[in-house]
């Protein structure tokens, strides 16, 4: 056995299929990360803690000659009884988790098909808006004055008189990395230039003769996705949109998990830090490239995030977020070199942070409200970014409040049995058949409904669905529970109705639970039943009554009783419908006209403050007005939780739902056990 100092240098073949990437990998690193190494990405919810279930691998034994290496599960670390009680629960005990199998050793795995991180659909479009351009950037042409023998003002002081003479631009002071070219830069077209100035501060950029072309990069730093703008700063017009998974879901999907994750590893936030810096950077060549430009002429970058996001942004701990007082770093606004966070854009670069809230409101919810202006209307408006973590915000001309809710990764995929993303194969839209409890459904890249579909081997090619059913996504989740409801296969308390009987339900009478067949063997990629099951259902319940009670709580403190318009914003709340969201009991009553998906809102908030400088002071002024509201540490938060776990609710009405949820919403009730006496011999 090789001592430890041999340990830690030696390395190990592994081989993953069936994507054939191979290399060679430290001893004692996990499958995980060594996949991700070489560029695999094995789904992994919970970022390593044995609970997701969903890094599940396949060890293949004996000698492989084509690859020249003997694999044997030996070749891994032993199997903890937390991992072999999990995978015996779930019938699949000859697999590892990924998270949990150390590689000690030559090892070929497979990585099934449910197993692998599909590429994500990404669904952050940029909305159109009306932005008036004022950009914090600005390039003047300037004619210096030539040097001459005796005059020592110096390259930079000439310069400096001339944006004062032609420009009125005093006070100016010039970036080092700018300085150290400038006099080259003066001498090559007779001594004009054009300077691009920052905020009437600093020249960031000087270029020989007249040049245009001012570029800025708006990004939207979402705990799942992140999403770029890349704007032409003079026009104001969009030029490229990019948008891809947030590399950290690998280290935790949600935001504890995060948190946890720098907390209990030395090198924890640095590597999320660097995951998100080389994703923004991958992200901003990307859009420059599109645009036909470089990444190094974009002149500004704008981001919005939430305060655990931009922590992790700025490599700063969020340790002090885990826990009450759940205080920030800093809530104000920030202009930070770009090159000092690590962005490779334009050496001179600033990156402008929006301003957060409070401990779980953040910059990301400031962008929302600059985009909705809902502090303007006279109505009483509910504002929910729907994602892992809910921000709320209840509105009117006079008053904000704003509270975050823990909902999770459920709406995501989270926590739910054949849970994924929205991903092509991902069942997003479902309708149940009231009598005959059969559900039809539609899965991401197939337009067709699946009781259009034509399967089997006689079916013609091009008639056959392009996608299977892969599993569920968040829009998906939300549709199938609410329609077991309107079914009456689900009671209001969210249990499955025993007294329904379906040969869609199936029942373990051990658990006494039921689960529901939404999949048919021949309908899905894995060949198995795709199932909606009771911690499905259970799950979805506690994420929801979240919701609902971060919502209920802010009508509470700001005491009205209804609200007149709920806008959804964020890439998940744009494919909720609204009716089902209202009968699962996601939000308040409302009229079903007035509830708004408004797209990727705290992204379109990014980039008007990218366009437009006044709208920075706006974001610093409402970030201030803005009340908010401690959920955690709330009594009312709790009873509005319990009591919002009933499908829709335990007890406020849904008027605007009245001739679509059945007739009786209230739980059946349970008939009193009688206890007899004992009687004596």
């Amino acid at each position: 056995m090789p001592n430890n100092i041999d340990e830690k240098e030696q390395t190990h073949t592994l081989i993953l299929m069936p994507s054939g990437r191979h290399g060679d990998i430290k001893h004692d690193t996990t499958v995980l990360e060594a996949a991700r190494q070489l560029g695999v990405e094995i789904e992994s919810i919970c970022g390593g803690r044995q609970t997701c279930e969903k890094c599940r691998v396949i060890v293949e034994e004996g000698h492989f000659d084509k690859h020249g290496i003997t694999s044997s599960e030996d070749h891994l670390s032993a199997r903890t009884p937390k991992e072999i009680e999990l995978l015996e629960k779930l019938g699949t005990p000859e697999q590892r988790l990924s998270c949990n199998s150390h590689i000690l050793g030559d090892v070929l795995i497979t990585v099934p098909e449910g197993s692998r991180a599909q590429k994500q659909l990404i669904r952050k479009t940029a909305t159109e808006r009306t932005i008036e351009i004022d950009p914090v950037v600005r390039q003047v042409y300037v004619e210096v004055d030539v040097a001459e023998l005796g005059e020592h003002r110096g390259d930079w002081g000439r310069l400096q008189d001339a944006l004062a003479k032609q420009w009125d631009l005093n006070n100016l002071k010039i970036d080092l990395r700018t300085l150290r070219k400038l006099q080259e830069t003066l001498r090559k077209k007779d001594w004009a230039v054009t300077a691009t100035v920052w905020n009437d501060r600093e020249v960031i950029d000087v270029q020989p003769g007249y040049q245009e072309g001012m570029y800025g990069l708006a990004v939207d730093v979402g705990s799942t996705t992140v999403a770029t703008y890349l704007c032409d700063l003079r026009t104001g017009e969009l030029l490229a949109t990019e948008s891809m998974m947030n590399p950290q879901v690998s280290f935790g999907e949600d935001l504890m998990s995060r948190v946890s994750f720098a907390m209990t590893r030395p090198d924890g936030l640095d590597k999320m830090h660097e995951a998100i810096i080389d994703a923004i950077n991958k992200l901003a060549a990307r859009a420059a490239r599109a645009a036909g430009i470089r990444s190094r002429q974009i002149h500004e970058i704008t981001l919005a995030g939430n305060t655990t996001m931009v922590h992790i942004l700025l490599g700063i701990n969020p340790i002090e977020l885990g826990g009450a007082p759940f205080a920030l770093a800093n809530r104000d606004a920030m202009d930070i070199k770009a090159h000092e966070l690590g962005l490779r854009l334009h050496p001179g670069a600033y990156a402008h942070i929006l301003p957060s809230q409070a401990g779980h409101v953040g910059a990301d919810n400031v962008g929302v409200l600059i985009a909705e202006q809902p502090y303007l209307q006279d109505k009483i408006i509910l504002t929910v970014d729907v994602g892992t973590n809910a921000e709320i915000v209840l509105s009117s001309k006079d008053w904000m409040y704003s509270a975050s809710s823990p909902t999770g990764p459920a709406f995501e995929g989270g926590q739910i049995s054949a849970g994924m993303r929205a991903a092509p194969g991902a069942i997003e839209r479902v309708r149940i058949d009231p009598d005959s409890k059969r559900a039809r459904f539609r899965v991401i890249g197939e337009e067709r409904w699946s009781n259009e579909w034509k399967l089997g081997a006689d079916a013609p090619l091009e008639e056959q669905p392009k996608h299977l059913a892969a599993g569920i996504c968040g829009s998906g989740i939300i549709e199938v529970i609410a329609e077991l409801f309107l079914a009456g296969l689900l009671t209001p308390d969210g249990r499955f109705n025993s007294n329904v009987e379906s040969v869609f339900m199936q029942w373990d009478q051990e658990k006494r639970q039921g689960a529901y067949i939404l999949a048919t063997e021949e309908q899905t990629s894995s060949g198995k039943r795709l199932l909606v099951t009771q911690d499905d259902v259970r799950n979805i319940q506690l994420a929801k009554a979240a919701l609902y009670a971060g919502a209920k709580l802010l009508m509470m403190r700001a005491g009205v009783d209804s609200v007149d318009q709920v806008i959804l914003a964020g890439a998940f709340g744009s494919y909720i419908d609204p009716k089902h969201a209202s009968i699962l009991g996601l939000i308040p009553d409302c009229d079903l006209e007035k509830v708004h998906a408004v797209g990727n809102a705290a992204g379109d908030g990014a980039r008007i403050v990218l366009l437009n400088q006044e709208k920075r002071a706006e974001a610093q002024q409402i970030s201030s007005r803005v009340r908010y509201i401690e959920t955690a540490v709330d009594e009312d938060f709790q009873n509005e939780f319990v009591k919002a776990i009933h499908i829709p609710h335990k007890s406020d009405p849904y008027p605007h739902l009245e001739g679509i949820l059945p007739k009786t919403t209230a739980p059946p009730p349970r008939r009193k056990r009688r206890h007899r006496r004992s009687r004596k011999p």
